[in-house]
């Protein structure tokens, strides 16, 4: 299923509880396959409809909403992680454990959101789809001294690339002056994305 969620697909906490055990080991598993780490601070995990539902069900539990009124804030900030077909949504984490390393690298990594892109194929076929960022997001999490340490980026992927996704190797890397690395994507993440591209 895609498309935006609605009020309706958010589950009463009751209700929620009944499933959430089984919820949350689908999306363990889900969210394994689309977890890409890129070099040794970056993380990405690809976002879709289940991974955002189950985001706002329990953003929902742990602050007690009981209010349409309240899910309905959720699914306005959520909703546009959500891909619609031919995109894919991810979340970029710098991933940093320590105050002496979010003061290093924080200022370091000014602009990373705008660097990630996916080149898809190799040699004179290869396509580079860099990422957007929303104008919104950007103005929430941006600064001009230092970075957030989450990120949300998409990524428009052209049909005639989305045709080419299973049969070329797609790397995922982050060019930053402060930070360039990049990963080949397996079959197994490319597969589960290709259920975003082409629902």
């Amino acid at each position: 299923m895609t498309g935006r969620l609605t009020i309706a697909d958010i589950a009463d906490l009751r209700a929620y509880e009944r499933e959430r055990e089984a919820l949350r080991a689908r999306i363990i598993e889900l969210k394994r396959v689309r977890r890409v780490p890129v070099g040794p601070i970056v993380t990405f995990v690809f976002e879709n409809r289940d991974t955002i539902r189950f985001q706002v069900q329990e953003m929902a539990r742990a602050e007690r909403m009981l209010t349409d009124e309240a899910i309905q804030a959720e699914l306005d900030t959520y909703n546009p992680l959500i891909p619609e077909t031919g995109q894919l949504s991810a979340t970029l984490f710098v991933e940093l454990t320590s105050k002496e390393q979010l003061q290093e690298w924080l200022p370091r990594l000014v602009g990373i959101e705008r660097s990630v892109e996916l080149l898809v194929g190799e040699g004179e076929r290869a396509t580079v789809v860099r990422c957007r960022v929303d104008d919104a997001h950007a103005a929430r999490l941006t600064r001009e001294e230092v970075t957030a340490s989450v990120h949300y980026v998409h990524f428009d992927v052209p049909p005639a690339v989305v045709d080419r996704w299973l049969d070329e190797p797609v790397v995922l890397a982050v060019n930053h002056p402060a930070y360039a690395h990049g990963v080949t994507l397996s079959l197994e993440t490319k597969g589960s994305l290709l259920g975003d591209l082409r629902p």
